[in-house]
């Protein structure tokens, strides 16, 4: 029998959609044939949960990964037991905020152990977070502190679209100033490695623009292209690599879309992520590229406005965990592959 990797799911913020679509998505019984799940979360919410969204899944709390049965019809929960029973569903919640960061830390700890293969996370609150104590903008800059890394990239993937993201949750004008050839440069190669590890041997790279029109020749603009990303497209490009830009933003993501690449460099937020959103919420998974873990989730947020109502839909955690596995396997065969090669 193959490996089965062991894929940590975190709960999120209680006090949003989480604890339901996790429920909703361990009621498929095939997410058991491709990866052992385990929850970090809180057991008590994840039972209101499951008895919000009908469910008839059975909840087996533990304290430890080697108590967890990873069964169909069970669902496996470290419980940390942080949120009290009468927590509001859609409100804002510093318990609910500090209690996201501690399912983060504890999932961490245990990646940091080798008890887990990968991170797949359930949405939290930034307004939460900030109010719970925790000052990130967002997952992607709290595991990169957690886990000692410097400086990671989003990934952004849906249907016939990746695209990876030079900054994020910054203002528009912090982000232009933000952006400097070394950025790019990094973000490109951390974009690279990771399609090389998934599978694509000669990525083929699109790099945005800044600017409208990519800057036209300096029509648009203060010449911010020939100065923080011409420089680092045509370093990559001396290594051989397939990288062309900067090119204008709309037509980039039209052609990306009809498969002429294999990754988008988006060089702020809404530039990537509007298009990838157009595609479907329930469609899309964020990658944190550059993490020591594989780590990816769900592409919306915690939905206050239906959270308790139990019609959230569970697809976009299913497709997060479909590409945790695959990506924990490619770098399992990856591991071996190394091994085998030493051993000659």
């Amino acid at each position: 029998m193959s490996y089965l990797p062991v894929v940590g799911i975190t709960m999120g913020d209680a006090a949003g959609i989480g604890p339901e679509v996790i429920m909703k998505a361990l009621a498929h019984d095939s997410v058991y044939d491709t990866c052992r799940p385990l929850v970090i979360g809180d057991a008590g919410r994840l039972k209101k949960a499951g008895q919000i969204v009908g469910s008839q899944l059975i909840l087996n709390m533990i304290d430890d990964v080697s108590e967890a049965t990873f069964t169909p019809g069970t669902v496996d929960c470290i419980n940390l037991g942080l949120i009290p029973e009468d927590l509001a569903y859609g409100q804002v919640s510093p318990v609910a905020g500090d209690a996201a960061y501690q399912f983060i830390a504890r999932t961490v700890e245990l990646t940091h152990s080798g008890a887990l293969d990968a991170i797949c996370t359930a949405p939290l609150n930034k307004e939460a977070l900030h109010a719970g104590g925790h000052i990130f903008p967002g997952h992607t800059e709290m595991l990169a502190h957690l886990t000692g890394i410097e400086e990671v990239s989003m990934m952004l993937v849906a249907p016939n679209l990746r695209v990876i993201h030079v900054t994020t949750h910054i203002g528009l004008l912090d982000a232009i100033n933000r952006i400097e050839p070394g950025l790019v440069k990094r973000t490109i190669e951390r974009a690279h490695e990771t399609l090389v590890r998934s599978g694509i041997d000669h990525p083929r790279i699109g790099v945005c623009g800044i600017n409208p029109h990519a800057g036209e020749n300096g029509l648009f603009g203060y010449g911010e292209e020939e100065e923080k990303i011409v420089p680092a497209i045509e370093e990559l490009t001396s290594r051989g690599w397939d990288v062309q830009g900067p090119l204008p933003a709309d037509t980039l993501f039209f052609r990306a879309g009809r498969g002429d690449f294999d990754v988008v460099v988006a060089m702020y937020h809404d530039q990537g992520h509007g298009p990838v959103k157009v595609m479907g919420l329930e469609a899309g998974v964020n990658v944190t590229v550059g993490l020591p873990v594989i780590r990816t989730s769900v592409d919306h947020g915690t939905a206050f406005d239906i959270a308790g109502k139990g019609i959230a839909d569970e697809r976009s955690l299913l497709e997060a965990l479909k590409q945790a596995v695959d990506l924990a396997n490619r770098r399992e065969k990856s591991a071996e592959s190394s091994t085998a090669k030493g051993n000659i």
